[in-house]
């Protein structure tokens, strides 16, 4: 059950991070499971980190702010790391 969660959180990001990208075929999610964390490596082209962290950070925290509350639902702990 839990890695089916980890696989519907990595479609959620990968979804939302589709929808930003110039190239949305270089965007890749990875869970990574902690003991308490399940760390979420989004992966995106250079030209697309950007655009996922937009103006002030706003479009990351907004989609931390998205994974924050369903994790809340699931009662598990995850985080986001944006990476190029």
């Amino acid at each position: 059950m839990a890695e089916e969660q980890d696989d519907d959180m990595r479609a959620l990001i990968e979804h939302l991070a589709k929808a930003l990208v110039d190239e949305p075929e270089q965007v890749v999610v990875l869970p990574v499971s902690g003991e308490q964390v399940t760390v979420l490596e989004l992966r995106v082209s250079a030209n697309g980190v950007g655009k996922v962290i937009g103006k002030q950070g706003r479009a990351a925290g907004s989609i931390r702010a998205i994974l924050g509350a369903v994790s809340t639902k699931l009662k598990k702990r995850y985080t986001l790391e944006i990476l190029e």
